[in-house]
Formats: C-alpha cells, sequence, structure tokens
C-alpha cells in the first residue's frame, strides 16, 4: 500500500503551529488596551471604537515591514527586536498625522516554523505595541516550505489609530517662515540596509561581530538597533501645542520625507551642522565614498521625526519635547519656493 502522506510530510507542521498560537496569546494579553474584544486565535481581531469625544471620527491605517535589516537577524541569530522595528514603521506614519495607534496585527512567513524565533519575534512584536500603547489583536503564522531559505523569514505589519478629523495634521497650513524641528532617532532605523550592507559586508568585508572603533561596539549590535516609536510623543505635542507638520524619516531620508508635509508653493532649508550625527552615519560615508545629497535622502542622519511649527512656538516645543527627554533640535525653516528652482530642498 502506498504511504498515507500528510501535510507534516510535506513540511508544514499543524500541531507546532498550534502551541505557538498559546505561547502569543500570552504576549498578546500584555498589550490589551480598551476596546480590546475576545482573544488571539480568531478568524479577526475585534475591536470596538470609543468615539464619544469626537465630533468626526477618522481611521487612519499604514502597513510596512522591516526590509532587508532582517538580514542582520539571521546573521547574528538574535529575534527579540525586529518586531519592535516592524510597529515602529508602522504606528510611526500613522502617528505623524495626529492618529492614536489602536491596534496591530503582524504576518510572519518562514520555511520551517521554529518555536523559540517566531516567540522572539513577537515578543518584540509586543514590546513594540506596549511602547506604542496599541494592542496586537491578530495575525499570521504561515509556514512555507520551499519558499524561504533555512533561518530565514519576512515580516509584515499593519497598523489601524484613530483621529478626530478636526485634529488631522496635514501640513496645509504650514507657511514660509514656519520652523523645521528635529527629533533624534536610535540610529539607523530600517532604512537603507542595503546600501548598509554593501558598503559593511562587501566594501569592507566586516562581519557582524567585527568591533568597530569609530562605533565603539560590534557592527551588529549597532545595525540590529531598533527604531523609535514616537506615537506618545507626538500626542503629546499635539494635544496642546501648534503643530503643523509631522513627518516620519524613512526611505527618502530627511529631505524626501519633509516635503511630504510641505505645501507645494513652499520649500525648505536644512541648516547642516544644527543638529548632533551619531557615528554610524559618518562611518558609512566615509566607508563607502557617500556624498552628502545621497546620505540625506538615503538615511535618518540622527533625525527619526520632524515637526513643523510656527516661529514664536519653537523654543516651547523644543522644552516640551526636552522635558519628555527627547533630544531635539531646530533645523531648519519652511521658505518661499523660487521661480524655477531646481529643488524645493536647500542644504545651507
Amino acid at each position: 500500500m502506498k504511504k498515507k502522506l500528510t501535510y507534516a510530510d510535506a513540511g508544514v507542521d499543524i500541531d507546532k503551529a498550534d502551541h505557538l498560537v498559546d505561547a502569543i496569546k500570552k504576549i498578546a494579553k500584555k498589550t490589551r488596551r480598551t476596546g480590546v474584544m475576545g482573544e488571539i486565535g480568531g478568524f479577526g481581531g475585534l475591536f470596538s471604537l470609543n468615539t464619544a469625544n469626537m465630533e468626526s471620527p477618522v481611521l487612519v491605517s499604514s502597513t510596512d515591514g522591516v526590509g532587508t535589516k532582517l538580514k542582520i537577524a539571521f546573521l547574528m541569530d538574535r529575534h527579540d527586536t525586529v518586531g519592535i522595528d516592524l510597529v515602529a514603521m508602522c504606528v510611526n506614519d500613522i502617528a505623524v498625522q495626529g492618529a492614536r495607534p489602536l491596534f496591530f496585527l503582524d504576518y510572519l512567513a518562514t520555511g520551517k516554523l521554529k518555536t523559540g524565533t517566531v516567540t522572539d519575534i513577537v515578543k518584540g512584536i509586543g514590546d513594540g505595541c506596549i511602547q506604542a500603547d496599541c494592542a496586537l489583536i491578530g495575525g499570521e503564522t504561515a509556514e512555507m516550505p520551499g519558499f524561504y531559505q533555512d533561518n530565514e523569514y519576512d515580516l509584515a505589519g499593519f497598523a489601524v489609530g484613530l483621529v478626530d478629523n478636526t485634529k488631522i495634521v496635514d501640513g496645509s497650513e504650514i507657511r514660509p517662515g514656519h520652523q523645521i524641528i528635529g527629533i533624534a532617532s536610535s540610529g539607523l532605523h530600517s532604512n537603507g540596509y542595503s546600501l548598509v550592507r554593501k558598503i559593511c559586508f562587501d566594501v569592507l568585508g566586516l562581519k557582524v561581530d567585527s568591533h568597530v572603533p569609530e562605533l565603539g561596539k560590534p557592527l551588529g549590535e549597532e545595525l540590529i538597533t531598533p527604531t523609535r516609536i514616537y506615537s506618545e510623543t507626538i500626542q503629546s505635542l499635539v494635544r496642546d501645542l501648534p503643530i503643523q507638520g509631522l513627518a516620519h524619516i524613512t526611505g527618502g531620508g530627511i529631505t524626501d520625507n519633509i516635503i511630504r508635509v510641505i505645501p507645494q508653493a513652499c520649500g525648505i532649508a536644512i541648516k547642516k551642522g544644527s543638529w548632533d550625527i551619531p557615528p554610524v552615519f559618518p562611518f558609512l560615508q566615509d566607508a563607502g565614498n557617500v556624498d552628502e545629497k545621497e546620505m540625506m535622502r538615503t538615511f535618518n542622519n540622527g533625525v527619526g521625526l520632524v515637526a513643523v511649527v510656527p516661529e514664536e512656538s519653537t523654543q516651547e516645543v523644543l522644552n516640551r519635547l526636552s522635558g519628555s527627554g527627547e533630544k531635539a533640535w531646530a533645523i531648519g525653516e519652511v521658505t518661499q519656493t523660487r521661480k524655477n528652482a531646481r529643488s524645493r530642498v536647500q542644504l545651507v
């Protein structure tokens, strides 16, 4: 008789997936907040909206991944921080529109489920949700034999937040003379890693455990540093300060992201040397012979979040940020776009 084949024979272990759900439920429970209904394990995540204090509630959503930074996690066999990156890349994008994150879902796909690895990843997602004050209410863990290389996986995240229509931060009131405030990043965050890997591994021939004197630590420790989550900082600012625009500095760097929230008739002038640049950025620039413009449109260069404010409110906003433990600087201003100007962005 022919052998009776099972899903496990094809490389998919349903029993292991079921056990993982139990571990994920414990992590998700730590992220619960008002509005969460039920537990992880249903066909869909349930969340009850409270819009009693809003005139016109608007849902804001975002989806993103971690990108090739995952390659650093694979090389280091360390998986407890990339979940924070995943949450950050999603919730920061809705927070800059004034929305408070409500809930988060994740998608994890791998060739073969490894209980310890998956648990570490989801633990990081839970940590990120706690930082963002949003609930992990669902997700999907897909075992796909033959689709991914051994010990590799991919991640995607999905965040939903809520804001009153009258309080959406959309940049429409930004005018020439408004000031640009930069808020510190924790390092590279989750962008530019294809160039980072080329410089560090191909050009320099370094390993993740190589000690880099310029960084004062092993290379991998620098590269695996999680992305900052700014949602609570943003909520503190928009509550009672005149924040006219906010930009999350991700792919496209400082120059391309700020301009996304600036009216078409305006430009920006960024003051070089007006903020503290972490050592990893000049290290990469020197090692890869990367020119200034390429650095500014690829990396955050030490600024992970930008706020645009009226000039008279600049010091008050800086004081608020300092009081909440943030490092922040006035890094430029909004300008009138010159006729026939080649670019709306100036580095001065």
